[in-house]
């Protein structure tokens, strides 16, 4: 079996976009410093998964390195079990959820936080 370790994604500050995550969803930093190109990079999620959040120096800029702008990020998914309390909590944090939809074989709905990282959040569990 191989399972998924992480996903690397270019975002503009990846520290805010950490500590939105470690608040909503309980994950937390695993390890953050220098990263590819002189860039920074925090590694936020479990023991056994997360995302590398990485931001090139300078900032997001068009580059031919791929790690090097911000492009083909469509959103991250995040699967809970109680949709309901993880949209209320997210609510309450200010955030605008939208999109809801069931569908089979489950329920979803999506945020965008603070730098532009859209989140889909999605419950398998029976209703």
């Amino acid at each position: 079996m191989t399972l998924l370790e992480h996903v690397n994604v270019t975002v503009k500050d990846p520290a805010a976009t950490a500590a939105v995550l470690e608040r909503l969803f309980g994950w937390h930093v695993r390890w953050q410093g220098p990263a590819k190109s002189g860039g920074f990079t925090v590694h936020v999620g479990t023991k056994d998964q997360y995302l590398a959040l990485y931001t090139p120096p300078g900032g997001l800029q068009a580059a031919v390195d791929p790690g090097l702008h911000q492009s083909g990020l469509n959103h991250i998914g995040l699967v809970l079990q109680d949709l309901d309390a993880a949209e209320t909590r997210i609510k309450a944090a200010g955030y605008v959820t939208g999109n809801h939809a069931d569908y089979e074989p489950g329920r979803r709905f999506y945020f965008t936080e603070e730098n532009g990282v859209e989140i889909e959040v999605v419950s398998y569990a029976l209703v």
